[in-house]
């Protein structure tokens, strides 16, 4: 049994790397749909832009940036939003760009394999929890039993259904357990 209770856990951690990753890449593909939507609208704004001097210039008419202005200002909203994307994007990777060269890096890098560049390093402050012994042990008992209960709620219906393969007997599966493998 500990051969199957460790084939369990191993797929279980498997599935659970996999989701993940399955979310960010998802994520990740929305975020740049989203970014490919803003450059869309970015060319829209410059055809606007050209039209406009085009029949300024046909009018022989003087051409001002006060005519262009809230153009530009689209235009550096959408850059705006689209940088903030692009950072998303960058965490969801974990990395990030050199500050020199631009180049994509890891985030824990401080050398910029491309260029040689020193990079900044995020400052992160560590605070340090210090709780009252006398009410920790109060808490405690209480805290194990909640704990044990969010640890079953956990399970996700892919180790009930793992737990369903390796031991196939029927008398080892709750009523829950088989009304959960079909959600």
């Amino acid at each position: 049994m500990d051969f199957f209770d460790k084939l369990g856990k191993k797929a279980t951690e498997a599935y659970k790397v996999t989701a993940d990753k399955t979310g960010k890449l998802a994520k990740e593909t929305k975020l740049k749909f989203k970014m490919g939507e803003l450059k869309s609208k970015i060319e829209d704004i410059y055809e606007e832009i050209g039209k406009k001097v085009y029949e300024k210039h046909v009018q022989k008419e003087d051409i001002s940036a006060n005519d262009l202005l809230e153009e530009c200002k689209k235009i550096d909203d959408l850059s705006n939003e689209i940088e903030e994307i692009r950072h998303q994007c960058l965490d969801l990777k974990d990395k990030k760009v050199c500050q020199k060269c631009f180049k994509e890096i890891n985030k824990t890098m401080k050398f910029c394999p491309e260029c040689g560049a020193k990079q900044e390093t995020e400052n992160v402050q560590k605070v340090e929890v210090i709780e009252n012994p006398q009410v920790q042990e109060q808490t405690s008992g209480a805290e194990n039993t909640e704990h044990e209960r969010m640890d079953e709620e956990a399970q996700t219906n892919l180790e009930k259904t793992t737990e369903v393969e390796i031991n196939p007997d029927a008398q080892n599966i709750t009523e829950e357990e088989l009304k959960n493998i079909g959600q």
